[in-house]
């Protein structure tokens, strides 16, 4: 095997990629320490873009960190009205993840060159977002929410304000479990006024079919409620007690130690390595034992539900149920604007699970769904991918001009 501060570096690679987000290309250039100077003064405004640092606090008390890319290069283009995008990063990276290659290929620059204002979100938990009106990161209660919350409170907080601040109906991307809280929040009646349309890249809402050996073996482990009960609250990627949990898994019968992006996220047709030492600089990022777990559970169940507390009594208290309530996707409005984009060789977003996510999508307008299958991406390619820009957003670009003009 090889030696831990190998097997870290890595993981530490690997770990970001899961569920959500990576960088792009290798042309990217971050100046000075990120965690100084911000997102918008390290890697946009440095290229010619008009970009603003925003605080959103939610109605549980988290002081969210948004970044707004209000112009591109050429100015506002002579448009006055420009319609908004939210885009949204995946588990265990921040927003900083759709910035590190050159502007010709990434997604925020793209959009504000097209003339879109582009706001960036910033999950709770990542290091620009860990801050709380009461709480503080070293604090337990701070780090007690899954992905449920991240519906019930994120979204809303980021989408409010964006549509406060632009009057404005929204456009959305997120990649991953970008995607997969939306589908959630949609579900339920949530945003949906407040949305253009929605594009969903590698999307995550089933995951029985995932084909990572170490994916199904943390998963399926019961490890990370383990965790939970040592009370290890914060799942920080970079810490010695995940470093440990990570050499358990790398020791298991059929977990390739020495190709663990392949074995997390299928084969990668597009990749470039040079980007590993930024990304390295930049990423991962902490998130809550208790979202692990409920990602863990989402496997292992096969349906998408609200967090399993593990007790009856527990469930019966926050739900008024004996199992948690399931986040019922055929209630997502048929008239929605949606653009789902899927690879063929995706180990996180399988196709089989995909298929099932697109069968709750029958009856939707024909006129406001469309679908983009990629046979040779992976899960990484659609953030890693050199040619993401050719295949991958200009299509979503495309679907949101039809969808809304700028």
């Amino acid at each position: 095997m090889a030696s831990f501060r190998g097997f870290s570096v890595v993981m530490t690679m690997v770990l970001t990629v899961v569920l959500g987000g990576c960088c792009v290309g290798g042309h990217g250039v971050v100046i000075g320490p990120t965690e100084e100077l911000g997102i918008c003064a390290s890697a946009v405004t440095i290229y010619g873009y008009k970009c603003q640092e925003i605080q959103v606090t939610t109605k549980d008390g988290y002081i969210l960190s948004v970044q707004r890319i209000s112009e591109g290069r050429r100015g506002n283009g002579g448009k006055s009205k420009k319609q908004p995008v939210i885009i949204q990063h995946g588990v265990l990276v921040d927003g900083v993840t759709w910035l590190l290659n050159s502007p010709e290929q990434n997604l925020p620059m793209i959009l504000a060159d097209d003339g879109y204002d582009v706001w960036i979100a910033n999950t709770r938990g990542t290091r620009f977002s860990r801050r709380h009106t009461t709480l503080n990161p070293t604090d337990q209660a701070f780090w007690n929410w899954s992905w449920d919350e991240l519906v019930l409170y994120d979204l809303p907080a980021v989408f409010d304000h964006v549509f406060q601040q632009t009057s404005q109906k929204i456009h959305y991307v997120g990649h991953s479990l970008g995607t997969l809280i939306v589908l959630a929040s949609l579900s339920e009646g949530k945003l949906v006024n407040q949305l253009h349309s929605v594009a969903f890249l590698s999307p995550i809402a089933y995951l029985s079919h995932m084909t990572t050996p170490i994916g199904v073996l943390a998963a399926r482990s019961l490890l990370p409620e383990v965790y939970g009960l040592l009370g290890i609250a914060e799942f920080n990627p970079k810490g010695k007690e995940v470093g440990e949990l990570l050499k358990v898994w790398c020791t298991h019968p059929g977990v390739n130690c020495y190709d663990l992006l392949s074995a997390f996220t299928g084969h990668n047709c597009c990749l470039n390595s040079s980007t590993v030492e930024l990304f390295l600089k930049n990423e991962p990022q902490s998130t809550s034992t208790k979202n692990m777990v409920h990602l863990a559970q989402t496997v292992r169940s096969g349906v998408l539900a609200k967090y399993n507390y593990g007790r009856t009594d527990y469930n019966l208290m926050h739900y008024g149920e004996i199992n948690p309530p399931l986040y019922n996707l055929s209630n997502i409005p048929h008239d929605l604007a949606i653009f789902i984009s899927y690879g063929g060789r995706d180990a996180l977003s399988d196709v089989k699970d995909v298929n099932r996510l697109l069968d709750h999508f029958k009856l939707h307008d024909v006129d406001k769904f469309a679908v983009q299958f990629i046979q040779n991406y992976a899960h990484a390619d659609y953030i890693m991918g050199v040619d993401a820009n050719n295949i991958v957003y200009n299509s979503v670009i495309s679907f949101f001009k039809k969808h809304g003009s700028v």
